[in-house]
């Protein structure tokens, strides 16, 4: 039971405790987004009631000192770890999502090639195509194959047709649909072919480069494989409160676009100024209680839930499908009752269910006795208001 605020309305305090109401029911009911629920901060709540702000390079001193630089830090170098990054030239922060990841990685490959064409799969993020427009750079959509990975004889075809200029590649680790995962040794071994010097990788792997490094048979896209950067979220394997995220990069290649800021006595080497400061402190906090093995179990638990997921869908007569090493579970589109209740990401003629570690097997089993019991009825959907 939510208590009514002392400082507010009593109709004030009836809009926060339906608002509560609404969410929770939402949170309990959606297997269609890649975001992990089962997080518990309990034990750090104490640190909202501080201003933290991680404004500047988190691996410079500031003069500003309510900031948890030290722990974002600890993040990026656990990441970059598990990314095969050089021990000695690595460098990164933490984002206020993939969106703004890739931004960064994008805008760094641009300062390095001011020439360069980007290049990306059709089926990349939404957000790639808003963040080649903000930072004006010539781009070129290269065909999907029919898993959603993108066409790498299309791409070497159109790299043909251009190879007097310097290639931004955005290679996808994990795409939105699919969750299909381009080959980032594929994507160098073309350009080192049409000898394609002047050229840069950066890997959105969102949502499933957080586990990436325990797929077996391992599928290439990190630094080891030919990425410059790679942005992962942490909101959606690991669990946040807050949406955010990670950018991973060579320092080397840092170093050549940062400038020195005598305000804040720090270097100007990131997207915003002010930075959330409790998100590196939540990110450090689940990697501290989980670390590599617990990212690995929280995998092979999603991994066995997908799987169960697909034979219970199959078994029901409903063509499911997944891509290797992927915990997302692929079907023909459902009707409106059952996207709504389950929240359903639907594009085309395909549905998705997202298999995160909140999932559950009993889950699965609601979801297909909904499915074989579905009415059609529109005054049975299941819907929340506030």
């Amino acid at each position: 039971m939510i208590p009514i605020s002392e400082s507010l309305s009593v109709q004030d305090s009836q809009r926060l405790f339906d608002l509560n109401q609404y969410i929770e029911n939402a949170r309990d009911n959606f297997l269609g987004y890649p975001v992990s629920k089962d997080f518990d901060y309990s034990e750090i709540n104490h640190f909202f009631k501080y201003p933290i702000n991680n404004l500047g390079d988190p691996f410079e001193n500031c003069t500003y000192k309510v900031q948890t630089h030290e722990l974002e830090i600890e993040v990026v170098g656990f990441f970059a770890k598990l990314f095969r990054a050089d021990p000695k030239d690595y460098w990164g922060y933490v984002t206020n999502g993939s969106s703004e990841s890739n931004l960064y990685g994008l805008y760094l490959a641009r300062e390095l090639h001011p020439k360069a064409i980007v290049y990306y799969s059709e089926s990349a993020h939404y957000s790639i195509r808003k963040n080649i427009h903000l930072l004006n750079i010539p781009s070129i959509a290269i065909r999907s194959q029919e898993n959603g990975e993108i066409d790498y004889d299309d791409f070497e075809n159109t790299l043909k047709l251009n190879r007097n200029k310097p290639a931004i590649v955005l290679a996808t680790f994990g795409t939105t649909m699919k969750e299909a995962k381009d080959d980032v040794s594929k994507i160098k071994n073309i350009l080192k072919k049409l000898a394609i010097q002047d050229n840069y990788i950066h890997c959105d792997a969102a949502l499933s480069g957080s586990y990436g490094a325990f797929m077996q048979p391992r599928l290439p896209f990190d630094f080891m494989d030919g990425a410059e950067s790679i942005s992962i979220s942490g909101h959606k394997f690991i669990g946040s409160p807050i949406p955010t995220g990670i950018i991973i990069t060579k320092r080397s290649n840092r170093d050549r676009i940062s400038k020195g800021i005598s305000y804040i006595g720090s270097l100007d080497t990131t997207i915003s100024g002010s930075r959330n400061g409790h998100c590196p402190l939540f990110l450090w906090y689940a990697i501290k209680k989980l670390g590599v093995e617990g990212l690995k179990k929280r995998y092979l638990h999603s991994l066995e839930v997908a799987e169960y997921c697909e034979q219970r869908l199959k078994t029901i007569g409903i063509p499911a499908w997944r891509n290797p090493n992927s915990i997302t579970v692929i079907f023909p589109k459902t009707n409106e009752e059952i996207k709504l209740k389950w929240q359903l990401a639907t594009q085309g003629d395909i549905s998705h269910i997202i298999c995160m570690p909140n999932v559950t097997i009993q889950q699965i089993d609601l979801f297909i006795y909904d499915i074989e019991n579905c009415t059609e009825n529109p005054d049975e959907m299941t819907e929340f208001t506030w």
